[in-house]
């Protein structure tokens, strides 16, 4: 079954909105199926909050249909937050103390944006640590994005990420390179995956602490890895999550930043985003831009009208399967007390029985 709006959070309204299908409690109680509660400690910045809600929340909801599905979404308190984003927390988000009360089958820990390569000094260090850790003993199974994926490969790990000599910024091929995992075995060899990162975890550093590594791009990077027990852990370095637009609002924004002086170049393009005509537009836009701030002219507007129509979507389908498939997997080895994380008789160090 769906999501369950168990609360008034705006992101249930507009997932509807856009055609998923979300249930009522009082609907949701009259039916006799099993409910799964996943945890989204949401670590993005103000601006991204409610958009990084809808797009983890809409890949659960199309995912599987064998559960009623309770995403319960907190933060960390020490990020840095704007009035209207903590009113926003306050009134929809659960404290990580409700949380560990009351327990969860899964949890998503997104990424967050930082500055420096050092997640160690990072403010919210600590706190993430002590979520992850919580999770390592008390959930099921915990999903890391992006920069989460680095923080636990570094604080569990011992494998600091790398700084690339260029972002990896657009949407990459990617193939599976263990068709003998459960949680890649039923999906397309090749794929689709966005990524927007300045940061990576080598290959060599995955392998050197017996982790998993099941999807890897095109360059040799790795996207999709798991824990030695193949499933405790499962780690993200892309951003499968993100809707069509969402490398356009990013290039958007860099462009914007440009604009304000804050970046001393033009912001290049996404790779193997745009189309020939929408790369034209782009190029177009950027050189009255340039001519627009040498002469101190007014900026024209961002043709965002003209690009929006011809933006392709190669990366929700597969990223939707491997999310449904994660959660199935967990329905079949969760506890029904959402305290523990295993039924009696699951082998906690290889629940999935991999040889």
């Amino acid at each position: 079954m769906p999501l369950v709006a168990h609360n008034e959070l705006p992101a249930f309204g507009k997932l509807r909105q856009d055609g998923l299908l979300v249930l009522e409690p009082g609907l949701a109680n009259q039916q006799d199926i099993r409910e799964l509660h996943i945890g989204l400690l949401n670590m993005m910045p103000d601006a991204a909050l409610a958009a990084t809600e809808r797009q983890f929340f809409r890949l659960i909801g199309e995912s599987n249909p064998i559960a009623q599905f309770y995403v319960h979404p907190f933060t960390l308190d020490a990020l840095p937050r704007e009035q209207s984003a903590r009113t926003h927390i306050d009134s929809y988000y659960d404290s990580f103390e409700q949380i560990k009360q009351q327990g969860l089958d899964a949890l998503i820990i997104t990424g967050a944006n930082v500055i420096g390569a050092d997640l160690s000094k990072e403010v919210f260090w600590d706190e993430l640590n002590q979520v992850a850790d919580w999770a390592h003993q008390n959930v099921t199974s915990t999903l890391c994005s992006c920069l989460a994926t680095h923080a636990v490969m570094d604080f569990r790990y011992g494998q600091k990420r790398i700084r690339q000599k260029s972002k990896k910024w657009g949407v990459f091929r990617h193939q599976v390179v263990d068709v003998s995992h459960p949680l890649v075995d039923d999906i397309n060899s090749e794929f689709d995956v966005p990524h927007s990162r300045w940061n990576d975890v080598h290959p060599e550093q995955f392998e050197s602490q017996g982790l998993k590594i099941l999807v890897r791009g095109d360059d040799g990077c790795v996207h999709l890895a798991t824990s030695p027990d193949g499933f405790r852990t499962i780690f993200f370095q892309g951003h499968p999550e993100y809707d069509t637009v969402s490398l356009l609002k990013e290039y958007k924004r860099d462009v914007a930043l440009f604009i304000d002086g804050k970046f001393e170049n033009y912001a290049p393009m996404p790779e193997h985003y745009f189309s020939d005509f929408n790369a034209a537009v782009c190029r177009e836009y950027e050189g009255r831009v340039v001519q627009s701030l040498a002469l101190g002219e007014e900026i024209p507007e961002f043709p965002e009208h003209l690009i929006l129509g011809n933006l392709k979507n190669t990366w929700q389908d597969t990223a939707s399967a491997v999310i449904g498939t994660w959660l199935g997997l967990i329905y079949q080895v969760t506890n029904v007390d959402r305290r523990k994380p295993f039924m009696q008789g699951v082998d906690a160090d290889n629940p999935l029985g991999l040889e």
